[in-house]
């Protein structure tokens, strides 16, 4: 039986700060209809593709930052997404800023979810590996405070039966860590979703600015290779206010090639044919976790400093 699908990655241009979310998601659902008029079955939207990336700013009150978040899923404002799903039976990922208040608990998260082909939500993942800073930096000419309005994530690396194989997920500073695709790797994932919003200038080191393509691209083609899965990863890009976003939106085979990437920095699809097959070809030879991984020696990797 083929394990073969035609997946998206949906890059989406600048989202206003006084864009609303009707806006957002009604161009994903046309960036669904095109990918569906390709014969697409499975699309991968960006980290917080419903909102502007607010962690940029700076705020004293809590609730100016809780309007960017959700408190259920799906809701009135996206609940368009869901019917396209449902509709054109078509599976998506989909990154959002979650307020979950279950328990007498307020807590935020930077989360992803999966929804299959009739509108159900069949993953969760909470952003672990959170960048930037906590506390206002007024040097900066943009802040990143994701360490300030998000809690890291508490649903650890899962994987999931969708597709018909094993899909993980993760989000934008995750990509960078190798632990996230050998975790998902030893989890079976056979394909990992993420989405991202990387400013092109980093303030802290200004001197790797120009490498930021480079690295975005370095980071997944490595963890595609060494753990012999698909990567689908897709980018708010373009200069979001004031702030200039990269692109690079991809599809990465197991081999660690890039089959597909986006060629500019707007709304635009890219598309590839996705064989989950050929994750064998890495798995059953040069990484073959059975006969290579040699885990009594890892010790340090998992040591707290």
């Amino acid at each position: 039986m083929s394990r073969t699908l035609l997946a998206a990655a949906a890059q989406l241009g600048p989202i206003a700060r006084d864009e609303p979310r009707a806006s957002a998601v009604a161009r994903m659902v046309s960036l669904m209809l095109e990918a569906h008029g390709h014969g697409a079955s499975f699309i991968v939207f960006p980290e917080l593709a419903l909102t502007t990336f607010f962690p940029r700013w700076h705020f004293d009150n809590p609730r100016d930052v809780d309007v960017f978040f959700e408190t259920e899923m799906p809701n009135a404002a996206t609940e368009p997404l869901f019917e396209a799903a449902r509709e054109l039976k078509m599976s998506l990922y989909l990154g959002y800023a979650e307020l979950d208040q279950r328990g007498g608990e307020t807590r935020h998260f930077n989360t992803s979810i999966l929804v299959d082909q009739t509108g159900a939500i069949v993953g969760k993942y909470r952003k672990i590996h959170l960048p930037g800073h906590h506390n206002h930096e007024p040097w900066r000419p943009f802040q990143h405070l994701e360490k300030r309005y998000f809690d890291v994530g508490d649903t650890g690396f899962e994987v999931f039966e969708a597709l018909g194989g094993k899909i993980g997920m993760c989000l934008c500073n995750d990509r960078r860590w190798p632990e996230t695709y050998r975790v998902l790797g030893l989890g079976g994932a056979e394909l990992v979703a993420l989405g991202y919003n990387t400013p092109r200038h980093y303030p802290p080191a200004p001197e790797h600015d120009h490498l930021q393509d480079f690295h975005n691209h370095l980071s997944m083609q490595a963890g595609a290779y060494a753990n012999g899965c698909w990567v689908i990863a897709s980018a708010k890009a373009g200069v979001e206010e004031g702030c200039d976003l990269i692109g690079g939106s991809c599809i990465i085979a197991p081999t660690g090639e890039l089959v597909a990437t986006a060629q500019g920095v707007g709304d635009e699809l890219v598309l590839a044919e996705v064989d989950l097959d050929r994750c064998r070809e890495i798995r059953e030879n040069i990484f073959n976790f059975d006969l290579h991984r040699q885990p009594q020696f890892y010790g340090p990797i998992c040591r707290v400093a």
